[in-house]
């Protein structure tokens, strides 16, 4: 006798079933916490998350899923509740509805959210628009840099850039450190011109901010704007209207000043093009790590799954949901406002 029919003789489990039972299908592994013990004591003080309560709490908002929102397709696994939880400092009721809101943006947005996947982002990985430091701030946060200056808008449309920036926070998400301690953003604008400036209207602006607030579970600690053109001022005049008090606070504006910047983020996690001294930016490796969870995006973006429209009609929807007829007013507006800034 072979030993695979010997282990099946002898083992207990599936020597007890019946001819015409199968053995249950194994269960997905429980969650294990991957915080050190400082960032539980973190989590703890600044998003009321207490380790004894936090299985509980999961459960809590699991059971609100299934009971207020039970044709939503979404995932209900530990790891990926606790984002939400994280995101709203475990407010069940706040976190059901960034949950709701997270679906509906994805669904609202199709041509940012379908087919989302590193593959068919390799123009804007390669062109630098985007990357993340390979150093963290001092608070722990992941340093998200964005150099719009790399953008060629003949080559792809502004919605190709916007598509890299979920990409990157889908990833970063996926750490339980980046949960707690949220990211921060360096955006530099040397050399954005008007031209280019006018790709990123009201419309785009608010949905963009629109889910950043209130349809994605990532904290912002952070923007800090270097090398901005006088141009800026008509840029952030589109922004600081869909911006909320809080976030509006968090952004920092140093122009040319790297001294300025400085006093936020230390020159040792910078890169030298920010008077840093950790070495020339090098994009090559966020682009890696991302190239290399091709399958886990395939499996999340590019999936067909009907989603229950009364379910996402919960949504707020997040303020970046309005028609384009609607922005008209508001773009000529802000379009005479570039000029007057240029």
């Amino acid at each position: 006798m072979s030993e695979e029919s010997d282990s099946l003789r002898t083992s207990p489990s599936v020597a007890s079933l019946s001819e015409n039972e199968l053995p249950p299908p194994a269960e997905p592994p429980g969650y294990v916490c991957s915080l050190t013990e400082d960032l539980v004591t973190k989590a703890r003080e600044e998003l009321q998350e207490k380790p004894e309560w936090r299985l509980r709490d999961v459960q809590a908002l699991r059971d609100m899923v299934r009971k207020e929102c039970p044709n939503l397709s979404t995932s209900l696994d530990d790891a990926f509740l606790l984002r939400f939880l994280r995101a709203r400092k475990f407010d069940y009721d706040r976190a059901l509805q960034l949950l709701v809101n997270y679906h509906s943006c994805r669904r609202s947005w199709p041509e940012v959210f379908n087919n989302l996947k590193p593959s068919a982002l390799k123009d804007v990985l390669a062109s630098g628009f985007l990357t993340v430091l390979p150093h963290t701030d001092p608070r722990g946060c992941h340093i998200l840099c964005m150099r719009p200056d790399r953008w060629i808008p003949s080559n792809y449309p502004i919605t190709e850039n916007i598509r890299a920036i979920y990409l990157t926070l889908e990833k970063l998400i996926q750490s339980e450190e980046t949960q707690v301690n949220g990211i921060v953003i360096l955006a530099d604008y040397k050399g954005v011109s008007l031209s280019k400036a006018s790709h990123f209207g009201p419309f785009i602006a608010k949905k963009v901010i629109g889910i950043l607030q209130d349809g994605f579970p990532i904290r912002i600690k952070a923007v800090h704007v270097v090398n901005e053109p006088r141009i800026f001022k008509g840029i952030f005049a589109i922004i600081k209207p869909f911006l909320k008090e809080k976030i509006a606070n968090r952004f920092f504006l140093h122009g040319s000043d790297l001294n300025s910047l400085h006093t936020s983020l230390p020159r040792s996690i910078l890169p030298k093009e920010y008077g840093g001294t950790a070495g020339e930016l090098d994009i090559t490796a966020w682009n890696a790590v991302l190239l290399a969870s091709e399958e886990d995006f395939v499996r999340e973006f590019c999936q067909t799954v009907p989603v229950c429209d009364s379910i996402l009609g919960q949504a707020l929807p997040p303020e970046g949901l309005t028609s384009d007829a609607q922005c008209d007013d508001s773009l000529r507006a802000v379009k005479s406002q570039l000029y007057s800034c240029y």
